[in-house]
């Protein structure tokens, strides 16, 4: 039925791999905006995560109004990320760790909202170390675009079982895309929702969310029936 029996794990960038809040946060300061602070970020709506809170909102809403800022801003936030964005503690080993295993397909999924993004997560992964073309693909996906799609294409260019394919991410909407495209869910609580909004306000199973970079990798790692973490 299958054409192997590889095993796959799609990973998310911002929030999952990469620490993308403080380059996001910088950038927020070096245009006289204010994003809050990560606790608050986390438990935001979506369409005001960047628009901030009540403190900050119309200030914000001032700056991001204006076609020419928000070029402007995009720019700042492009050069920001490659140049400070890290990488979670942990997480390029782990990288490092599935690319070498021989039945294991390890790639990304992302959304990132900086100019030319693919490029963008190049460099921040060669900086640290890991080389992007030993990844089996990195797709950026516009930030309407459901990832169920891009998931099913993966795996079915891999010809791999769904059963054998976890999907990595620190948001709802990658752990509803994971399950639509018949993957294991794997979601994080340290990136852009926190633990609270992902099990009260999106009612995700506790059994399938990691609180740190350790803990998803160490959860990884065992379901791969890859060497034990640490």
């Amino acid at each position: 039925m299958y054409e192997n029996r590889d095993r796959l794990v799609i990973f998310d960038a911002d929030g999952t791999l990469i620490d993308a809040f403080p380059a996001v946060e910088l950038s927020f300061s070096r245009h006289q905006m204010d994003i809050g602070d990560l606790e608050r970020f986390q438990r935001r709506r979506k369409l005001l995560k960047y628009l901030g809170g009540l403190r900050e909102f119309p200030k914000n809403l001032r700056r991001q109004f204006d076609k020419d800022n928000r070029r402007q801003f995009k720019h700042t936030l492009t050069e920001t990320y490659r140049s400070e964005a890290r990488l979670f503690p942990g997480a390029a080993a782990l990288l490092q760790k599935l690319i070498a295993a021989p039945d294991v397909r390890v790639g990304i999924v992302s959304r990132n909202i900086t100019i030319e993004p693919a490029a963008t997560l190049r460099i921040v992964l060669q900086r640290h170390g890991i080389d992007p073309e030993a990844l089996d693909f990195l797709h950026c996906i516009p930030l309407g675009e459901s990832k169920s799609g891009q998931f099913r294409a993966v795996r079915a260019g891999l010809g791999i079982n769904p059963a054998r394919a976890h999907a990595c991410g620190d948001e709802f909407r990658d752990y509803s895309a994971a399950i639509e495209a018949g993957l294991h869910p794997l979601v994080v609580a340290y990136g852009f929702e926190d633990y609270r909004r992902l099990t009260d306000d999106f009612s995700i199973p506790a059994e399938v969310i990691a609180r740190t970079p350790q803990e998803m990798a160490a959860r990884l790692c065992h379901a791969l029936d890859i060497d034990s973490w640490g």
